[in-house]
């Protein structure tokens, strides 16, 4: 027997997928534009449905639409048929999937859908299917050869209807200005959510914050720093702050000087802050270059010329969030 190189064939059924993916430009028309504003002005949830692969392709479109924002729920068609149409409200607008468009299970959905006059969205690439009759808006998807070695087994077919659920959301996002401020609220866990933390997520602040006035002494700095376990100091003088003092300054101090002696000369003068909105990816970066443990925070947007603090991240504070 013919020993199998599967990675030209893997390479083969990969050149067959992008070059028929270039395909999903023809359902950009306006039809497109009318789904995306029938989604946007939805008043109630945005329900998407499908059976077999294409109910894989209406979870996960479903699931993208939800962590931008958009309450939107998936259906199993054939579940829908003995109890779960209770689900739909007329507020609702529903999107459904079937690349024939003529999936038997969809047709009780349609028929309730009609009934109460709930909005569909049909994606389907059959025009003359019972779906895209049925839908207000239809969205045509081109025929596209399959990349196995039957020509039947759903590969190409699932892989654009998926693009085109993509491109919809992503459309969607452009029209509600979606930020990465938005996203972490809905997306708050995991590596994309310690991706999109700031340093005010995580910073330090308030009775936490080890701050000394300038007028109080070595020892005196010595021991905030040994109460407040952060490895240094932060010396103000009328709510502004004038420097810093690490736990090894303090030691050496209290070792070479009188213990007596005033802060102002043993800090360092030129601590490195960063703004709340810095994120804290960034933060961390800043520490390993500098090779220090702790940044000063400040609400101002240029942190260079501010020594107004709000707080200190350390850098055990990102390692706890894994921030890498």
């Amino acid at each position: 027997m013919k020993k199998l190189n599967y990675i030209k064939i893997a390479k083969k059924a990969a050149k067959i997928q992008i070059s028929e993916l270039k395909k999903v430009n023809r359902v950009f028309n306006r039809s497109f534009i009318k789904a995306v504003n029938l989604i946007h002005s939805c008043k109630g949830k945005v329900i998407t449905a499908g059976i077999g692969k294409s109910g894989l392709i209406a979870r996960k479109v479903s699931a993208t639409l939800s962590s931008v924002g958009v309450p939107s729920f998936f259906i199993n068609p054939g579940e829908a048929n003995h109890g779960d149409l209770g689900q739909i409200d007329r507020r609702d607008l529903l999107i459904i999937f079937s690349y024939s468009g003529n999936t038997t299970e969809i047709s009780n959905v349609l028929r309730y859908c009609n009934r109460f006059n709930i909005k569909i969205i049909g994606v389907a690439s059959q025009k003359d299917s019972l779906l895209l009759k049925t839908s207000d808006v239809k969205i045509l998807l081109p025929k596209v050869k399959e990349s196995d070695p039957t020509g039947m087994v759903p590969t190409t077919s699932t892989t654009i209807t998926l693009l085109l659920g993509d491109c919809l959301a992503v459309s969607l996002m452009n029209k509600i200005r979606f930020s990465k401020e938005r996203f972490k609220v809905f997306h708050p866990g995991g590596n994309i959510g310690n991706t999109l933390l700031l340093t005010k997520d995580i910073m330090i602040k308030g009775k936490k914050l080890p701050i000394i006035n300038i007028n109080k002494t070595i020892y005196d700095a010595a021991k905030t720093i040994q109460n407040k376990k952060l490895g240094l100091v932060v010396v103000m003088k009328n709510k502004v702050v004038k420097g810093i003092l690490t736990d090894g300054d303090a030691i050496r101090g209290i070792k070479y000087y009188k213990k007596e002696d005033k802060l102002e000369k043993f800090i360092s003068t030129n601590p490195i802050f960063v703004t709340e909105s810095t994120p804290a990816s960034k933060a961390l970066a800043i520490m390993n270059e500098k090779k220090i443990t702790s940044l000063l925070v400040t609400n101002s947007k240029n942190s260079k010329n501010s020594k107004k603090l709000t707080g200190i991240i350390h850098i055990h504070s990102l390692l706890q969030y894994g921030i890498k």
